[in-house]
């Protein structure tokens, strides 16, 4: 045009800086200015109107307010252009000062207000702007609903759904889609099946974000096959309308119908990786965690946190160091940021493999440290016996101003209760109640009474019980009851019992140990009387597993357990530590083997409990000065206990337990838990 000498007037320049805005391209925004400049349009409203806008949207608000500063005239479309940059820049304080100097308030200016004011959480400040309107469009409601929905007010959105319906204000799919969410949130599904019925009524139903709203709620209320049925029919279907559908089979504990989804998408985002390796994760079915976050690495999509905290979560529960490690090294290498939640995930995963030195690491290399990054490191070192930095740990929390919550006093109290500070364990209790107002819940109790009992003061245990505000639960007569086996009161154990077992007739571990109890005190006829009763109920014994983990690969061991494929290896080293063990002065405690057998098959019984295979086992195959970590699904036994100090002693290893309750750190012939657990 230029080189055709064809000049240009005050309708070109807008063009241009409008393609220029579509291009997000501020250079070539830049140069349109300078030719106005040149040209001489600079003082025409319609020209510097479409530059304002355009250094707007392309980020340039400095440019912007120049601009709009030194325009000789400006009209309502000026101010808002300008007010829409600072909007979409979430840039409060300039947004309301562009607003309350506006000589004429549109409703369009006070829309974008109400929609800022949702993004940033301000609620009273956008239902005041929205009462003070005097005039309101769709829009208007809209932003309000929308706000509300954004600030987790759900019911607040429903109410004024109801009263723009009462006021016969025609609704769109952008406020459907907010009511939606607010329905699937509350799990309202006769509400969320009327506003489809609406959408359906006003023929606004084929949108396609509408329609994976509707498949959302309609899982997220448990209507599966509802939802079923909207993404069969489909048409359009976006990847949004997939994942939805795989998060709603997730939600219903239909895993294998959303890998059978996942594996027939011909596209996969990183929301749709995220969400099934979550969902395994959310299921309890780690190893295929960690299976399909290697296949996520194989494709080259880069993990979002969610994905991160699920896989590192599975590592912990598989007890797979060496990947965590691995997930960790990512990390750092990618130079992805740790923030509060991924932190507290890593500690909470070194702290439950017993490497405490990483989790410290970890704590001090994060820049935001929320409540649950301090609790995660306050339990993490009561359950690795060390009570002191725990207790220490918790007295840095409040000098950093950091409010402790129910959880906190938690691992305070795990951490008294672990190393038997009764003292100690009163004041933070009453501490609790006094300083920080609050309510102590069964968890608490719970761990006053296990501190008492494993402390042998069963009486004062069983007398906090009876003086609770609240019901006690049955871990709470649980801790009671381990506490009566460990210091020999049969007669209390015997009526806490036989009391859990009426409570919860169908709990396993409450059988045993009374079981266990009439057994060590050689009354046979009691624990078949026991056992009978376990078989009427219908209750299997969960049987002890004992994982450890070598050469990146998780090996599993129970009881009594022949299939192993280096079973026979496994054998030889038992009989190598049954000799040097001999030699160390250990005994087995045959008072542990609940049957009416001849000694020496106790004896037998004994050797071949799971965390004795998985310690042969790891003798064999992890080379010193590396630890032998294994975690155990039940308490270690007192037999095991001393037999791991004593194998510790006489192979010069150190050996890691992670049992139900704690941390067994063995090394030189003794535990880090000081032989109270």
């Amino acid at each position: 045009m230029l080189n055709n000498n064809v000049g240009v007037d005050n309708y070109t320049y807008p063009l241009l800086a409008q393609a220029s805005a579509l291009r997000l391209s501020v250079f070539e925004g830049k140069l349109i200015h300078d030719h106005v400049l040149k040209a001489g349009f600079d003082s025409d409203v319609y020209v510097n109107n479409t530059l304002i806008n355009m250094y707007a949207v392309c980020g340039d608000l400095s440019a912007a307010r120049k601009l709009f500063d030194e325009s000789p005239v400006l009209d309502l479309v000026s101010w808002n252009s300008i007010l829409a940059g600072y909007v979409n820049a979430d840039n409060v304080e300039e947004a309301k000062f562009i607003y309350n100097k506006m000589p004429e308030r549109n409703i369009i200016a006070s829309n974008s207000m109400i929609v800022l004011f949702g993004r940033k959480g301000n609620v009273a400040e956008a239902c005041r702007l929205f009462k003070e309107m005097p005039k309101k469009d769709l829009v208007s409601w809209s932003a309000l609903i929308s706000c509300y929905e954004q600030n987790e007010m759900y019911e607040e959105a429903l109410v004024l759904f109801m009263n723009m319906i009462d006021h016969r204000v025609m609704v769109d799919e952008v406020v459907v889609v907010s009511v939606l969410s607010a329905c699937a949130n509350l799990t309202v599904v006769k509400t969320g099946t009327s506003v489809h019925a609406l959408a359906v009524k006003i023929g606004i139903e084929c949108y396609i974000n509408l329609q994976n709203a509707l498949i959302h709620m309609y899982s997220s209320c448990g209507e599966i096959t509802t939802a079923e049925k909207l993404f069969d029919a489909g048409h359009n279907l976006d990847l949004i309308s997939w994942n939805s559908m795989i998060s709603g089979y997730l939600k219903c504990g239909s895993v294998e119908k959303a890998r059978a989804l996942f594996d027939a998408m011909i596209e996969k985002d990183v929301v749709s990786w995220s969400t099934m390796i979550s969902g395994y994760a959310q299921h309890d079915q780690f190893s295929e965690t960690l299976s399909l976050f290697m296949e996520m690495q194989h494709h080259g999509i880069r993990p979002d946190e969610a994905t991160l905290v699920s896989v590192i979560s599975a590592c912990t529960h598989l007890v797979a160091l060496d990947q965590g490690k691995w997930i960790h090294a990512y990390i750092r290498k990618n130079g992805l940021e740790i923030n509060s939640i991924l932190g507290t995930t890593l500690i909470d995963m070194y702290m439950k493999l017993g490497c405490v030195d990483n989790a410290l690491e970890v704590f001090h290399g994060m820049e935001e440290k929320g409540v649950s990054s301090w609790n995660a490191l306050i339990i993490g070192f009561a359950m690795n016996g060390l009570a002191d930095k725990s207790l220490e740990m918790f007295s840095e929390m409040k000098k950093s101003g950091v409010t402790p919550n129910e959880i906190t006093f938690v691992g305070v109290l795990g951490a008294c209760r672990h190393m038997g500070l009764v003292d100690e364990g009163h004041r933070h209790f009453n501490s609790m109640i006094q300083e920080h107002r609050l309510e102590p819940n069964s968890k608490h109790y719970g761990c006053m009474v296990d501190l008492l009992g494993r402390a042998g003061m069963l009486k004062e245990a069983e007398e906090l019980i009876e003086s609770m505000p609240i019901s006690p639960d049955v871990a709470t007569w649980g801790a009671l009851l381990g506490a009566c086996k460990k210091h020999g009161d049969h007669e209390m154990g015997e009526r806490v019992g036989r009391k859990l077992v009426e409570l919860q007739p169908d709990h396993d571990g409450f059988h045993v140990l009374l079981s266990n109890i009439h057994a060590s005190k050689g009354r046979w006829d009691d624990v078949l009387e026991v056992r009978g009763m376990m078989v009427r109920h219908g209750v299997v014994k969960i049987p002890g597993c004992s994982m450890i983990e070598a050469n990146g690969i998780i090996h599993e061991f129970l009881a009594g357990d022949r299939t192993h494929p280096q079973i026979n290896e496994i054998d030889n080293m038992l009989d190598e530590m049954a000799k040097k063990l001999k030699l160390e002065g250990y005994a087995p405690d045959t008072l542990e083997v609940a049957f009416d057998i001849d000694q020496e098959e106790k004896e037998t019984t004994l050797f071949r409990h799971s965390e004795k295979l998985a310690i042969a086992f790891g003798l064999i195959t992890i080379s010193p000065p590396n630890p032998i970590r294994i975690m155990k699904n039940l308490r270690i036994c007192n037999d095991c206990h001393t037999a791991a100090k004593f194998i510790s002693r006489a192979f010069d290893r150190e050996i890691v337990v992670r049992d139900r309750h704690r941390f067994h750190h063995f090394k030189h012939g003794s535990c880090s838990c000081m032989d109270f657990w």
